[in-house]
């Protein structure tokens, strides 16, 4: 029974997320990882001895742990990814500001020479 409900939980979970990438809630690149892993869950669930067989080639003796090991070196792997990504957005960002700072900066510069320019031919005129 446990394991059609964590089969059935995995189907669920990978619905849930088709939905928001559709929805445009969750970007098509992490979604895939997600459905991935949400069908490896439904994939254990129904069948559960596959596990059990990995474990056992691998000649490990109490497979639980074989599943708990992939699930933190997975967890491990995408919190890796989440920080490269959030390091390229900062550098990106802080690119945007220096532009903004400088594009701020000719403007102001062009707002002073344009006004110079205006006064001096309000002078002439007088």
């Amino acid at each position: 029974m446990f394991s059609i409900v964590t089969g059935i939980i995995g189907l669920l979970v990978a619905v849930i997320i088709i939905v928001l990438m559709r929805r445009d809630r969750l970007h098509a690149q992490h979604g895939l990882g997600w459905i991935i892993v949400a069908l490896g869950f439904a994939l254990l669930g129904f069948s559960p001895e596959i596990i059990d067989r990995v474990a056992q080639y691998f000649g490990i003796a109490y497979p639980p742990v074989l599943a708990l090991t992939l699930g933190i070196a997975i967890l491990v792997i995408k919190i890796l990814l989440m920080d490269i990504e959030r390091s390229r957005i900062e550098v990106r960002n802080q690119r945007l500001v220096q532009r903004v700072a400088m594009l701020e900066a000719d403007l102001k510069e062009l707002s002073k020479s344009h006004h110079f320019q205006l006064n001096q031919k309000s002078e002439r005129q007088q």
